[in-house]
């Protein structure tokens, strides 16, 4: 299937609205050019306002790590965004958003990564995304997955943690991500994106 039908189709899914505390409105980012794919969790209240997602603070954070600007980061074709939910799944009233459906993904992941041949890196943002692409590869924990970034170079996938503020204290107790693993997301960043 044509990757435009796939993206029109997913736009249009209506699969999640019995569950959903708001009328759906699917956000997902991708192209053709797509070289560059971040798979994250689902979309946060602003994005489901917006329609653009990583349009929040965590937004901010992920183009620190990445090292390129918010112009950049919309602009270009070669970057793509998907979650694990194309759709907010509403606030959880202990605190934070609830947990992409898994339904979203058993639908759409699948069609919707065979219509982005070009991908050369795929960044799993979150737990979600990681057990969902590493499955029996995952380790223990979302810290241990990503400790072990190196692990699934070859295959082109990067773990990182969510850039949440949620994940602020896990940043400070794990210094070694912004030591190690963003100087690595930078270089494959400014490579895929050179002329």
């Amino acid at each position: 299937m044509p990757l435009d039908d796939i993206l029109a189709d997913i736009r249009a899914c209506r699969a999640c609205a019995p569950y959903l505390p708001h009328v759906p409105r699917p956000v997902v980012r991708v192209g053709e050019g797509t070289r560059l794919l971040i798979l994250a969790q689902a979309p946060g209240r602003l994005v489901h306002e917006t329609g653009l997602p990583f349009n929040d603070p965590s937004g901010k954070r992920l183009r620190d790590w990445m090292g390129i600007d918010r112009d950049t980061f919309y602009g270009r074709d070669e970057i793509g965004v998907a979650g694990m939910a194309f759709c907010f799944p509403g606030t959880n009233p202990k605190g934070g958003d609830y947990p992409p459906p898994p339904r979203c993904a058993q639908l759409w992941h699948k069609p919707l990564l065979a219509g982005l041949p070009n991908v050369e890196l795929t960044l799993l943002v979150g737990s979600y995304a990681q057990a969902w692409a590493l499955d029996s590869r995952m380790k223990g924990s979302m810290t241990d997955t990503v400790a072990a970034w190196r692990d699934h170079i070859d295959a082109g996938l990067l773990p990182l943690p969510h850039p949440s503020w949620r994940n602020t204290a896990w940043l400070k107790r794990n210094p070694w991500f912004e030591a190690e693993v963003t100087p690595y997301l930078r270089r494959r960043v400014a490579g895929i994106l050179a002329p």
